[in-house]
């Protein structure tokens, strides 16, 4: 065998697998999970007191390259990923020139056999430019290897559009991944709109925007027999709308993010640029809905939404900065503390959302650790001592609205394929 971890705690909901354990590796792939291997490798690693999860992987990701390699690369964002246990990454097309042509799409996929060290999946423009207006060559681009399709950050408003991508979605089995917000309720807003855009004399956002466009898409995937995926869930009454579309059937899924996981609108109050992103941080009673609907499953993925900024961009006024904030070395040490290890959140239900649910929604050969699958592996110490320190990020850039944050547990140690991408001190 070319690597043993021994002894740690091997959590695969893939398998309902949650034991104590030796963990083997040949060729790239999980060999043998035994009480003890009695066989020796090249490389044995002591993983007692850690977690080997299923590699997690991050489903919606802005990586910028090409076209803002100030704010983000390739090279830049995977780094960061790996650091924060994620051993693959699904990258958005607003890059620029938009990736919605098979040319773009393998432009990526070069870049990142290039300079990356985890599994990079481009996701596709539903329409041309992202405008909205003309469906783009979505064949071209899955024989190029595409995974989904979306018009992430230009939402698709017309709902004759939507369709007719759906149906060509079917065509190629991909899922249309919507970022979903009605313009016309949320133009020129910049937070929730609420009692605090109010205080704050901001232009708001409608929750509704979102929530109308989230039973939209409903209704076009039971028409369709379309894969939808709702990107960033962000409030109460759009979950509600997502939970009766699974009761029916319709083949919707969804995820959520930390930052929409942990923060209200009231922290807005500091004009703390960080804190803006759309869909905007919503009210305590979203938060609490949205935690409800990931621990119980309604909610499929964790994601992070991961959109870095280049500093001179984030320092304008509130109204006038772009949104995003940048999650990826962030998201496991969140969830972990605030979720987990305050029983909001089971561990097995956190580890599903980051690994084995992506790896189905994009139908990856990934997220799952049973003997023959590709040994990819996320580590975690469930006792890591974690502070938040922009300054230290792998990312290009800063914009976390975490910083200073003091963390219980975090990932140590990132494997791709067998082979150890990121390391923090492992004993070996």
């Amino acid at each position: 065998m070319n690597l043993i971890f021994r002894q740690g705690t091997v959590i695969d909901p893939s398998q309902e697998l949650h034991a104590v354990v030796d963990l083997g590796i040949d060729d790239g792939r999980v060999a043998e999970i035994a009480p003890r291997i009695r066989k020796k490798a090249r490389k044995e690693i002591d993983a007692r007191g850690l977690i080997l999860a299923p590699g997690f992987i991050d489903m919606h990701v802005h990586l910028r390259e090409p076209g803002r390699e100030d704010s983000e690369t390739i090279e830049t964002g995977t780094n960061a990923a790996a650091r924060g246990g994620f051993t693959g990454v699904a990258c958005m097309p607003n890059t620029r020139p938009v990736n919605d042509s098979e040319s773009v799409t393998s432009f990526i996929l070069e870049r990142a056999r290039e300079v990356s060290k985890i599994a990079v999946y481009p996701v596709g423009a539903i329409t041309k430019g992202s405008e909205g207006e003309t469906l783009a060559e979505i064949g071209e681009m899955k024989r190029a290897g595409i995974v989904a399709i979306s018009d992430d950050g230009r939402p698709v408003q017309n709902n004759q559009v939507m369709r007719r991508a759906m149906e060509y979605s079917t065509l190629f089995d991909l899922p249309v991944i919507d970022h979903c917000e009605d313009k016309d309720l949320s133009a020129g807003g910049c937070m929730n709109e609420g009692y605090y855009s109010t205080l704050l004399g901001l232009r708001g956002m409608n929750p509704a925007a979102e929530e109308i466009h989230v039973y939209r898409d409903v209704m076009l995937a039971r028409q369709t027999g379309a894969r939808v995926h709702i990107a960033h869930l962000s409030t109460r009454q759009a979950l509600e709308i997502v939970r009766r579309a699974k009761k029916e059937k319709i083949a919707v899924t969804c995820e959520v993010t930390p930052h929409h996981l942990l923060l209200t609108h009231a922290e807005a109050v500091s004009y703390d640029t960080n804190l803006k992103m759309n869909p905007p941080l919503r009210a305590q009673e979203d938060v609490d809905a949205l935690v409800q609907g990931l621990a119980s499953g309604a909610i499929d993925a964790i994601a992070t939404d991961h959109a870095p900024h280049n500093i001179n961009d984030k320092m304008l006024e509130f109204d006038r900065a772009p949104f995003g904030i940048v999650g990826l070395e962030t998201a496991a040490s969140l969830v972990l503390d605030r979720l987990v290890r305050t029983g909001k959140l089971s561990l097995e239900r956190m580890i599903e959302a980051f690994s084995s649910r992506p790896a189905r929604i994009l139908k990856l050969d990934r997220g799952s650790l049973a003997p023959g699958c590709w040994a990819d592996i996320t580590l975690m110490d469930p006792e890591l001592d974690v502070e938040v320190r922009g300054s230290e990020f792998f990312s290009r850039s800063r914009n976390t609205p975490f910083a200073a944050w003091k963390l219980k547990g975090g990932p140590v140690m990132t494997v791709v394929k067998g082979r150890i991408v990121w390391s923090n001190g492992v004993r070996s």
